[in-house]
């Protein structure tokens, strides 16, 4: 949260200076290079506090997943791996479960014939 709420910040701030450059007469793409610095430079002073808390919150987040072991893997897999784990400690398979066998077609293609494994 501390994130937003400093990106927040930075872009009243850029707003705000953009607003007051419309004002005073500059309406160009100038006045949005020009509010762009101004909002940057005003930020680096005023918003010291938000951006440290952004920094601290950054840092105990990459600190937890690094702790967690999950640093630098997505959801994603972090998903698949409680999925291959929950598979890897079923029972094996049903007696009466049958295996699909590839076979091939007149046309070339292939289809799945439902027969019982051979062992």
């Amino acid at each position: 949260m501390p994130v937003a709420l400093y990106t927040l910040y930075r872009l009243l701030l850029f707003a705000a200076f953009l607003g007051l450059l419309w004002v005073a007469g500059l309406r160009s793409w100038l006045a949005v290079i020009a509010a762009a610095l101004l909002a940057w430079m005003a930020g680096y002073v005023l918003l010291r506090t938000p951006r440290d808390a952004a920094v601290a919150w950054i840092a105990a987040r990459d600190e937890r997943r690094t702790r967690e072991g999950t640093k630098g893997r997505s959801r994603a897999d972090q998903d698949a791996d409680v999925e291959d784990a929950a598979v890897d400690a079923a029972d094996g398979p049903r007696a009466d479960a049958k295996a699909d066998v590839p076979t091939s077609t007149d046309d070339g293609g292939t289809s799945v014939d439902r027969k019982k494994p051979t062992a």
